[in-house]
């Protein structure tokens, strides 16, 4: 195609379409099979996208508890659960965090109507710890009423790795210890500051 061939039309406006008579047009073609605005009875249930294999724990290698300490700080993570203001979910959360000194700070679930100002019982106990000075954690214990282990979630695990590096986290439940772990098992490739430059 040569340049005369891609001159403007003499009224000044280009030969290009615009997005608003595509969207008319394809308005008045053919409706969306499967959108929002289809009728109930067309729209995907969602049972052909989710694979419920996904949902299967997987395995990350936990170390035994077998430490009398480790005992202990998970009697110090179920004590602070007591304390959680979960009256939304009613997942109760307790964590003890220990530093490296031997002090203990617990930490449990606050809730929030919001739900997005909610913070995990983690994050608390990280936060008194800082605000009351301490800098330098060993482990933390995580407690909760479930049969499976409850490690924290990413916003945890990351705030954790800034604050703390690679401790130790013992999860539990209210019959005992379920697992033991490095935090980078769970949090395998962290972003830090390193990567800041």
């Amino acid at each position: 195609m040569s340049a005369s061939d891609r001159r403007p039309p003499r009224d000044g406006r280009s030969e290009r379409r615009s997005g608003a008579d595509r969207r008319a047009n394809a308005s008045n073609t053919a409706p969306r099979e499967r959108g929002a605005d289809a009728p109930a009875e067309e729209r995907r249930s969602g049972a052909d996208r989710r694979n419920e294999a996904a949902w299967q724990l997987v395995s990350i290698d936990a170390t035994p508890v077998t430490f009398d300490t480790d005992l202990l700080l998970l009697a110090a993570a179920t004590d602070a659960r007591t304390h959680a203001q979960a009256h939304y979910s009613n997942f109760q959360v307790g964590a003890a965090l220990e530093t490296a000194d031997g002090v203990v700070i617990g930490g449990c679930n606050i809730e929030n109507a919001t739900y997005g100002l909610t913070l995990c019982a983690e994050r608390v106990a990280l936060v008194k710890a800082l605000s009351d000075g301490h800098s330098i954690f060993t482990r933390i214990a995580v407690v909760a009423d479930t049969e499976a282990p409850t490690p924290p979630c990413g916003p945890c695990r990351q705030l954790l790795w800034e604050y703390c590096g690679d401790i130790d986290i013992i999860l539990g439940n209210l019959s005992g210890p379920t697992g033991r772990f490095r935090l980078s098992a769970l949090l395998p490739m962290p972003f830090d500051r390193r990567l800041l430059g």
